[in-house]
């Protein structure tokens, strides 16, 4: 049986070679990240609708794109690599990454898989501070989850103004409709909240970057 996914990878090569399809052939990493984006967004649409075909669909869709950008990889004169390449580095990735499924580490919980995943990830990549790896361009609500989550893996006991205090028993519906009551009220008072949100997060870094230096 022929793999699928080396068809799909034929497909793509005979779509961006000379011969194939102009528009690919044109495309470049950045022409293609608004489609990644959007193909993302699908994807998760998807699944809040527990919409199953469109899961598979837009899984595709986010398959082409990884498929893409490798076989434009394979163009580059310095450093080209390719989809085995990408394949092998997230593979190599997971095994050391899990070392209590390949190499006989003693996890108790999933909370102890997290904390073995960071440290090895810091390990890696040669990381000095919490905020290093974290994409700051990304939207502010993901941002600050991100830094507030490093914050307490990494047991950093910096103050973060509590303005609404949430009751244990606060559940993610509830939780979302205090968010969407701030956000309104935002607005109404002429306030950016995208901006507001990033604005603070961004003043977090600074007293995190500040508490590193000491």
């Amino acid at each position: 049986m022929t793999s699928e996914l080396l068809r799909l990878r034929e497909v793509m090569d005979k779509l961006r070679s000379p011969g194939g399809c102009p528009w690919d052939a044109e495309q470049t990493h950045q022409s293609l990240l608004k489609y990644l984006l959007e193909e993302s967004y699908e994807f998760i649409e998807s699944v809040e609708n527990n919409d199953r075909q469109d899961m598979q669909e837009e899984l595709g869709d986010l398959l082409l794109q990884v498929y893409f950008h490798s076989r434009m990889a394979e163009e580059d004169t310095n450093q080209p690599f390719n989809i085995e390449d990408v394949a092998k580095s997230v593979a190599d990735k997971l095994i050391r990454r899990h070392p209590h499924v390949f190499a006989g580490t003693k996890v108790d919980n999933s909370q102890d898989v997290l904390e073995n995943w960071e440290k090895q990830k810091a390990l890696e990549k040669g990381r000095s501070s919490i905020i290093d790896g974290v994409p700051l361009a990304q939207p502010a609500l993901p941002l600050a989850a991100k830094v507030v989550y490093r914050i307490n893996k990494l047991n950093y006991s910096l103050p973060i103004s509590q303005p609404i205090k949430l009751s244990d028993q606060t559940n993610q519906d509830q939780f979302g409709e205090i968010l969407l009551g701030l956000i309104a009220q935002a607005v109404e008072k002429g306030l950016d909240p995208e901006a507001a949100l990033r604005g603070a997060t961004k003043s977090l870094i600074a007293q995190i970057q500040e508490h590193e230096a000491r």
